[in-house]
Parts: C-alpha cells; sequence; structure tokens
C-alpha cells in the first residue's frame, strides 16, 4: 500500500490538530486496504453496512494504537487533543460514509460509544516495547470475526492476527514516524 505520509518541506510547524487529521485520514486509508485484504483472500462480506463494520474495527484498533505510539512524544494535554481530534477526524468520515450507503442520519453517536467501548478494552491490554500484544491483535480479530458472517469465520480471527493487523501497525507506526519527522 502506498500512501503519502509526509510534510511538504515548506518548514512550516504542523500542530497536534494537523497531525491528528492526517492519522486519522491514513488510518482510514489502512482500514480500507485491511478490508480489500480480506476480501481478496475470499473472505465474503454481505453489504456496504458489513464493510463499513469491519472498517471502523480497524480505525478504531489504529486510534488506540495511535495513541499508545504517542504516549511518550506528547504531554498529556497534547495526546488529550491528538486522540480527541482524531477521533473527531474519523467520526466525520464515517458520518459520511454511512450517509452514503444508507441515507441521512446521525451515526456519529454510535460511532462514539463504539470508539469509547473498544478504547476501554484495548487500554486493559499490554502494550510493550512499542507493540501491541498478542491479545490486542486477537481482540480485533475476534471483532473483524464477529462482523464478517458465516463464511470462513473461523479463520478470519487467525488471518487478521496474523497478517491483517501486523501490516495495520507497521504502517500506522511508519506515517507517524513520518509525520513526526522535521521538515528538513
Amino acid at each position: 500500500m502506498r500512501m503519502k505520509s509526509k510534510w511538504g518541506k515548506n518548514g512550516k510547524k504542523r500542530s497536534v490538530a494537523d497531525n491528528a487529521s492526517a492519522t486519522a485520514f491514513i488510518a482510514w486509508r489502512i482500514a480500507q486496504d485491511a478490508l480489500l485484504d480480506l476480501e481478496e483472500e475470499q473472505y465474503q462480506t454481505d453489504s456496504l453496512s458489513q464493510r463499513m463494520d469491519v472498517i471502523v474495527e480497524f480505525v478504531i484498533f489504529l486510534a488506540h494504537l495511535a495513541d499508545r505510539i504517542t504516549y511518550e512524544r506528547m504531554s498529556p494535554e497534547e495526546r488529550e487533543e491528538f486522540v480527541v481530534t482524531m477521533v473527531k477526524h474519523l467520526a466525520r468520515t464515517h458520518q459520511a460514509s454511512m450517509e452514503e450507503i444508507d441515507g441521512v442520519k446521525d451515526y456519529k453517536e454510535g460511532f462514539i460509544n463504539l470508539v469509547n467501548e473498544r478504547m476501554s478494552d484495548y487500554a486493559d491490554m499490554p502494550y510493550e516495547d512499542g507493540e501491541p500484544s498478542f491479545l490486542m491483535k486477537r481482540y480485533l480479530g475476534s471483532k473483524v470475526q464477529a462482523v464478517m458472517g458465516e463464511n470462513f469465520n473461523k479463520w478470519i480471527e487467525t488471518q487478521v492476527l496474523e497478517i491483517n493487523a501486523p501490516n495495520a501497525i507497521q504502517h500506522l507506526n511508519k506515517a507517524i514516524n513520518d509525520l513526526y519527522k522535521p521538515a528538513f
């Protein structure tokens, strides 16, 4: 997967909100790529809503990882701004996508509630040496498995755990490192 994850070389210092919005955009793209990879591996989705549910599980996982990755780079206030801005950006993207799928109504509240629930769950899981634990990746796999449906259902968790989650983690780490590199 190729995507731009570096700021231009104009020397302008980017705000926490700028980096959070860019990270949210990148996380959404990573999640879309994970969904496409699942489908290429013949894991069936039956509707656009189901596809969106898979993307949502991945973006929440990635938002939590972004929070963990930035823990040592930011003050508590900056980190809070980063996570809140990132989740708001993701909620807007989810809202726009769902309006195209299921019509105009409020999807943000449900999305935010799910983010809070999953973030709380992930917060109780180990994250050591800059890496999410097996438990975190397995939890993501179980949540994707729950929304994917019956076809090949027992293998989805393993696919996510062993292939999709590591790929997503690698791309997110690279993106955050690139975004926080000085322009020169």
